[in-house]
């Protein structure tokens, strides 16, 4: 299932990057360009199509959809003679047949959000009670949910996990979401972070996991070839909030810790739960940091202003394409420790969460000499 799985990076990448291509043309003919946002927000417009999203989009769900037509039209038998290394997991694709249809689902409902938000802004509110109620569905009803075994170590049922679980979604669709504020920024990031987590579901034989996450970057590479800066092409929140929430699923579906498996392929440390967490820090640095920013100012986390770290980075010298590239590395080397997280002992897992923490810290001193710069420059005038 290797190489079947790895395949799929080719797929997405077929088909996402000859429609990224012709979106190009498509949003420059129809007009589909950057918009301002909702009332409020603070960016720079540039003439460039922001409909993105919908190869990203396509380059997984199509696909995806197919294969999962494919099991329950095709007999076994045609199944095992176009690939013989699905025969012994054709019982557990039919039986998890409801979740990805819920998966996919959800996928078309933020896309189609993000899509209608890219034109006519909807407000914070009206996307994040789309996010809350998509959320609910796939914890509450199909069981997408991290920490399991607090169900079982607090002795109070699955309520910690379901809380943890609906905020872990929102608040990575949202992180992803916030991420695209520069050219190539999120889509590179979160092929990285995908590549990594892919690699952890590798290692675990957890191939249809693989095969999605395989999917996404293929999907992402083909449409950073026009998104590298300067960007030809914007995914806009049709493209970032499909990453966002199928990366909060799909990292909520893997598995981190098995306490019944000595011989578990990821390690048996139970502190192999954090690995989402360090894969996935910078996004998160971002959203918290901003989020704070913003509050600290008065104004809502919702609306967009050019405080991201990336424009910090910039703020402090760097020029928009090394403030991407830095990010971008720092996500492989935070990431690189978390695939790894519960393999290692207590003592080495305690360096991993330093060095993640050292990365972010030298983030924040680099914005603090910056926040103390700008302060001293409007002082003096």
């Amino acid at each position: 299932m290797l190489w079947p799985a790895l395949g799929l990076i080719l797929v997405g990448f077929a088909i996402a990057a000859p429609l990224t291509a012709l979106l190009v043309r498509m949003g420059h003919r129809l007009a589909a360009l950057d918009t301002g946002g909702a009332a409020g927000h603070r960016k720079e417009l540039r003439p460039v199509p922001n409909i993105g999203g919908i190869a990203i989009f396509w380059a997984v769900a199509f696909p995806f959809a197919v294969g999962l037509g494919g099991f329950w039209l095709l007999s076994d038998e045609r199944i095992v003679q176009l690939l013989p290394a699905l025969e012994p997991h054709l019982d557990r694709v039919r039986e998890t047949t409801p979740t990805a249809l819920a998966l996919l689902i959800g996928m078309a409902v933020l896309h189609i959000t993000g899509l209608v938000d890219d034109r006519r802004p909807l407000g914070a509110w009206s996307k994040l009670g789309v996010q809350l109620a998509i959320a609910l569905v796939m914890v509450a009803w199909f069981d997408i949910r991290l920490l399991t075994v607090l169900d079982h170590w607090l002795g109070i049922g699955p309520l910690p996990s379901v809380v943890v679980s609906v905020l872990w979604i929102i608040v990575i669709t949202n992180a992803i979401n916030f991420l695209d504020n520069m050219d190539g920024l999120a889509a590179g990031v979160c092929a990285i972070a995908a590549a990594l987590f892919m690699t952890a579901t590798l290692i675990n034989a957890q191939w249809f996991i693989a095969g999605t996450l395989a999917l996404l970057i293929g999907a992402l590479i083909g449409f950073l070839i026009f998104n590298f800066p300067p960007a030809k092409i914007f995914m806009g929140d049709g493209g970032s909030l499909v990453i966002g929430f199928l990366l909060a699923i799909l990292t909520a579906r893997t598995t981190y810790f098995n306490p019944d498996d000595p011989a578990f392929a990821l390690g048996g440390g139970w502190y192999g739960v954090f690995m989402p967490l360090i894969v996935l820090a910078i996004p998160i640095y971002d959203f918290l940091s901003v989020t704070l920013i913003r509050l600290s100012k008065g104004q809502s986390p919702f609306v967009g202003d050019q405080q991201h770290v990336s424009h910090r980075l910039v703020r402090r010298g760097l020029s928009r394409r090394g403030a991407v590239l830095v990010l971008w590395a720092a996500t492989a080397v935070t990431g690189l420790g978390g695939i790894v997280l519960g393999s290692l002992e207590p003592w080495q897992a305690q360096l991993v969460g330093v060095q993640t923490m050292l990365v972010l810290l030298m983030f924040a001193l680099l914005e603090h000499a910056t926040a103390r710069r700008d302060a001293s420059e409007d002082a003096g005038t």
